[in-house]
């Protein structure tokens, strides 16, 4: 069995490369589909088992293979279908691509779902993601034994170390960064009108942040009213000011707000460069941050060049959510050692089931002789001879037969292979030479 992880994230791509990796949901499913189709023609025994894992900050691809003709041809079949699925040059994607098979892929694994390798070391929201990742694949068939019960392992140990270590202790979240931004600009946010773009749980949680500020005015605008009004009714139990709008009447109402915070599964910017230079001068000249949490992007690039708008990015507010790291290395290190030692357990049991089937030719090689002996057992007793003669022939005949391979294998070997298994045989049959002797001596 051969597992591989190969992906992209915001340690080895800025997000203007990641928005064109990123993977819709509506488009998983039949993604997957794709995808174990793709990697068929490199596995020589079924279909390959696959999981896209696709956030703001990374897209991966976690694969499985019973047979695949080379980890190398594995590798390069994956690396194939993610540049031709999400229509890149090869040469563009390559500089950025992560490749890791066996253990690194499990060590990369936990790590992922410990909030390890995240932007904010320690967030939580990564492992939700993550199980939905699962579910999604589940839903597509694309689960079988070794990817099922990696993530199941993954979350176990994910579990274990939020338990045990303090790692999601003394970080900023993405929400509460966005605030610190928008405070560069406004120094009070209750002097503000907030704008809230989508409904999402990242949304939710920076509707939080700001709201605990008490801003003048805050507004939900998303594709479906009753959703945006769900999130709205919850933030007007805090005595804010609330409304709600659907998104297509964003560019009749965006000059209304001085704080703009977007995060939707838009697959194309929804705020281009002419509706903010019309809302800027509506709003003469007054500043507005912009803050985009999306991956692809919401924000057309362009707004940045505008001299009275803020436009920040989820790389933008990666500088400011690494305070407090120095705090957390502690667990960090703690962190490490669980995973280490998981990771050491995961290839234990992988490296079990790739001798599976071994043990079950053993098991129906003895089952044949053992068959083979007692028939001849039967025949024995039914002509009438002597049941203790019969059971000790039947004895020695599956003795016999038990130990003629490995005594044939040791009789005709020589060298550095007859010394191996010289070292071998004593722990297949639990033999000890000594055993005798030091029976005697006491």
């Amino acid at each position: 069995m051969k597992l591989l992880t190969l992906g992209i994230n915001h340690h080895t791509a800025p997000v203007a490369v990641r928005e064109k990796v990123a993977f819709a949901p509506e488009g998983l499913l039949e993604a997957l589909h794709d995808l174990r189709s793709h990697l068929g023609g490199v596995n020589r025994s079924g279909l390959a088992e696959a999981t896209i894992l696709s956030t703001c900050n990374r897209t991966e691809l976690y694969c499985a293979a019973n047979d695949p003709s080379s980890e190398s041809i594995f590798h390069e079949a994956t690396f194939d279908w993610l540049a031709k699925s999400q229509k890149m040059a090869p040469s563009m994607l390559q500089p950025h691509i992560y490749s890791l098979p066996q253990s690194d892929a499990v060590r990369h694994a936990f790590r992922v779902a410990c909030g390890l390798d995240s932007m904010v070391i320690g967030e939580t929201q990564i492992l939700g993601q993550m199980k939905d990742a699962v579910r999604t694949a589940s839903e597509a068939g694309a689960l079988g034994t070794y990817l099922n019960h990696l993530f199941q392992k993954t979350f176990s140990v994910a579990k274990e170390v939020r338990g045990s270590t303090e790692i999601g202790a003394h970080s900023i979240s993405m929400a509460a960064a966005s605030v610190r931004l928008a405070e560069r600009i406004f120094e009070k946010i209750s002097d503000q009108k907030v704008l809230f773009i989508g409904a999402g749980e990242m949304i939710s949680l920076c509707a939080t942040h700001f709201v605990a500020h008490k801003p003048k005015r805050v507004a939900i605008a998303n594709r479906t009213i009753e959703r945006g009004q769900e999130l709205a009714d919850s933030i007007a139990e805090q005595d804010v000011e609330t409304e709600s709008f659907r998104l297509n009447e964003l560019s009749q109402r965006l000059h209304e707000f001085d704080v703009i915070i977007s995060s939707t599964a838009s697959s194309l910017p929804i705020i281009g460069l002419g509706l903010v230079e019309s809302a800027i001068k509506l709003r003469r000249r007054k500043p507005m941050v912009m803050i985009d949490l999306a991956v692809p992007r919401d924000f057309e690039p362009e707004i940045s060049r505008l001299n009275d708008v803020y436009l920040y990015t989820v790389d933008d507010l990666g500088a400011m959510v690494k305070s407090g790291s120095d705090l957390r290395q502690a667990a960090v290190g703690q962190a490490e050692v669980i995973i280490e030692e998981r990771v050491g357990n995961f290839m234990h049991w992988l490296h079990g089931r790739n001798a599976v089937p071994l043990i079950q030719d053993l098991q129906q090689q003895g089952d044949h002789l053992r068959q083979m002996e007692l028939e001849r057992a039967m025949k024995r007793l039914m002509k009438g001879d002597d049941p203790h003669e019969v059971l000790n022939a039947m004895a020695q005949g599956l003795t016999n037969k038990f130990l003629h391979g490995s005594l044939h294998a040791l009789q005709h070997s020589n060298g550095a292979e007859r010394d191996a298994l010289i070292k071998l045989l004593p722990k297949l049959f639990s033999t000890h030479h000594n055993t005798n002797k030091n029976s005697n001596d006491q």
